[in-house]
């Protein structure tokens, strides 16, 4: 089959999952628990502005693994804040910069369903196995970068199990798409 008679779907999957994004955020609020207000902000944001930090991933304590058994840095460890720390340049985000990023994640994450989906199935194949494939391929495309988050840099298991409600979201959401535009035998 063609991989052309599967751009329509690609597109509008990738479509269909970014408007559902906008309402599961704009409408449903509940990732309003994601981030929490750090007590004594101001005093907070002081420090780390005379940090003049550059956009990054920050570690603190910071150490390298031969330092890891040095008592110093245990001390430091032990005694906390053990933080990371995401630094984004001064200024508002970049809202169209990120929206058009995750729209392009949208559509390789409907493109990479629509490949395997190609090598697997057959022009005419029953819809509900379309679903299946494409469904769960977007499935682990939208979620398994949480659960690594969550493991390696301390994101909560909270956030990481409502994001995954989202990627179940738009897994079926894709899934539906491919189902109703998959070619005819």
């Amino acid at each position: 089959m063609p991989f052309g008679s599967l751009w329509i779907p690609v597109l509008v999957s990738a479509f269909a999952v970014f408007v559902a994004s906008w309402l599961v955020h704009m409408a449903l609020k509940y990732h309003n628990a994601d981030h929490r207000k750090l007590p004594n902000e101001d005093a907070i944001r002081d420090v780390l502005g005379k940090a003049n930090l550059a956009p990054g991933m920050y570690f603190t304590p910071h150490c390298t693994h031969a330092q890891m058994k040095d008592p110093a840095v245990l001390a430091k460890f032990e005694q906390g804040p053990v933080a990371m720390i995401t630094s984004y340049g001064k200024g508002m985000p970049m809202l169209p910069k990120h929206l058009g990023l995750w729209f392009g994640l949208c559509v390789l994450t409907s493109f990479t369903a629509a490949y395997i989906a190609r090598h697997t199935l057959q022009p005419g194949a029953p819809g509900m196995l379309v679903m299946q494939i494409t469904g769960t391929v977007a499935f682990a495309a939208y979620n398994y970068g949480q659960i690594s988050d969550s493991i390696w840099k301390g994101q909560p298991w909270g956030n990481t199990f409502r994001h995954m409600l989202d990627g179940a979201i738009y897994a079926v959401i894709t899934g539906l798409v491919f189902k109703a535009m998959w070619p005819a035998a």
